[in-house]
């Protein structure tokens, strides 16, 4: 199991997205997500992050190398999977249930908590839209392989009242576990990425007992 360190950042309460990701590019190291758990599919796009947080959110941005990105859905809670997507699981009390932030180029998210893949509950889309503050290098308009992108990153800021079913969440000190995703069912070339090593017989990140921990600053 990997574990991670997340820096505790001083900064406003109202930063905004961009501004955090040039302070987690001064103060937080890259960490690759790059292990391949499934032969039959070996494409390997260049994939990192960073992570921190503040004491009321945790923060983070991804950064994207690859040969085809897609971004059609713009509702949250579309299957952003389909797209180029980066996805971060985290459970935050290490028992077995977990959020799944799963986000495309464009800045869509897909969000629900449970213990496994077909137990699920979405996150209401409000809340989504309302709280979290995320910044994409190439902005917000629905892009394919057409435009001839190849690099995209970004940044999300996710304040502790997300996390719906753990009010009063405390950041600081916390161990977690988690796990860093790069997919994209219907891209060029379909991958599956991840930060922590996977073992079973097909893609699924929907894993819980192969995430990695996260220590909190």
């Amino acid at each position: 199991m990997k574990e991670l360190w997340v820096p505790k950042l001083e900064v406003s309460k109202e930063i905004h997205p961009q501004e955090m990701k040039n302070i987690l590019e001064k103060e937080v190291p890259l960490v690759p997500v790059d292990v391949l758990n499934w032969e039959e599919f070996p494409y390997r796009p260049r994939v990192h992050f960073r992570i921190g947080h503040t004491g009321q959110a945790i923060c983070f941005t991804f950064y994207v190398e690859e040969s085809h990105v897609l971004a059609r859905f713009e509702n949250a809670n579309s299957p952003t999977h389909k797209d180029s997507c980066v996805e971060f699981f985290i459970d935050v009390k290490e028992n077995g249930e977990y959020y799944n932030f799963e986000v495309n180029p464009i800045g869509t998210v897909h969000l629900a908590y449970g213990p496994n893949v077909k137990q699920r509950e979405f996150i209401d889309p409000f809340l989504i839209h309302s709280l979290m503050k995320i910044y994409s290098s190439i902005g917000t308009n629905p892009v394919d392989i057409r435009q001839n992108l190849r690099e995209w990153s970004l940044t999300a800021i996710v304040p502790v009242e997300i996390f719906v079913h753990h009010q009063g969440l405390e950041l600081s000190g916390l161990r977690a576990r988690a796990n860093f995703y790069k997919c994209g069912d219907e891209t060029e070339t379909p991958h599956y990425l991840s930060w922590n090593p996977i073992d079973t017989a097909r893609p699924d990140f929907h894993q819980p007992s192969y995430f990695g921990r996260l220590l909190f600053e």
